[in-house]
């Protein structure tokens, strides 16, 4: 989603939205591409996971699971993860197997309210995956929305967290520290976590667009302490940082991004 987190970065200047004059990509400084999907399509990341991946890791948990997709820009990946993690093909809606969301319900955010809406209109599985407005780094906005989605369900973590080519974005607005804090938070609200770094030449690609359009810089890009192999930094993080361990990669995409399955060992869970 690629960015979606764009949800991600935080108090951000408003969103690029469709009715902006301005497309070019570099305009996207949160990573919310109102046409993401076109240029790195969903396939591309599902192809790569495991069929029967819920199963393998909630052998015996009580259903539903609940999901995290944090920057999921107007909704095409979320949809496509949902499908595949249930094994539904493509041409199955949410009239086909309405028992689907007994087994997964995935609450979808984005920084982005126009890539929301029209994630929204587009969902074929309405009452499984809720697309919500939400800058994930705005703590007074995140809490009562994570608190009131969990506290449906009874619970107090997610199940699994996807995390997809939403960490550059962080980084890029919020720096070193702020990446650390949403690593720390994303690890503390879910027991897996999926997640998709950016490498490091898209960082510098990302600049380079920005000065193209004749844009400021990113503020924090010219201070990054952390650099270079981002996913073996950002497993650094994860593992030495947030109580996390690394399970699995399921192996590197056609344009360069490896996804990285972490479990938390639950001594992050205590305090939520």
């Amino acid at each position: 989603s690629p960015p979606g987190a764009r949800g991600a970065e935080g108090k951000m200047a408003a969103p690029v939205s469709e009715e902006s004059p301005a497309l070019e990509p570099g305009a996207a400084p949160y990573g919310n591409f109102p046409n993401y999907s076109r240029f790195h399509p969903p396939e591309g990341r599902v192809s790569l996971l495991p069929g029967g991946l819920l199963r393998s890791l909630f052998p015996a948990a009580a259903r539903p699971l609940l999901g995290l997709d944090v920057g999921c820009n107007s909704g095409e990946l979320s949809v496509a993860l949902y499908r595949h993690l249930l094994g539904l093909q493509e041409s199955e809606g949410s009239l086909d197997r309405p028992a689907a969301g007994k087994d997964l319900n995935l609450l979808c955010c984005d920084i982005d309210p126009v890539l929301i809406e029209r994630a929204q209109q587009c969902s074929p599985f309405p009452a499984s995956i809720s697309f919500a407005n939400l800058d994930i780094m705005d703590s007074s906005a995140r809490e009562p929305l994570l608190r009131s989605y969990l506290g449906r369900f009874g619970r107090s973590i997610f199940d699994i967290g996807f995390c997809m080519s939403v960490t550059m974005w962080i980084h890029l607005n919020h720096g070193d520290s702020g990446l650390m804090e949403f690593l720390s938070f994303l690890s503390s609200l879910c027991k897996y976590l999926l997640i998709e770094p950016q490498p490091w030449k898209c960082y510098r690609a990302a600049a380079r667009r920005l000065r193209k359009l004749g844009r400021n810089d990113f503020d924090h890009f010219r201070s990054l302490a952390i650099n270079g192999d981002m996913a073996e930094r950002i497993t650094q993080i994860l593992t030495q940082d947030c109580a996390m361990e690394l399970v699995c990669c399921f192996g590197s995409t056609s344009w360069d991004r490896n996804l990285l399955l972490f479990k938390s060992n639950g001594s992050n869970h205590e305090n939520r």
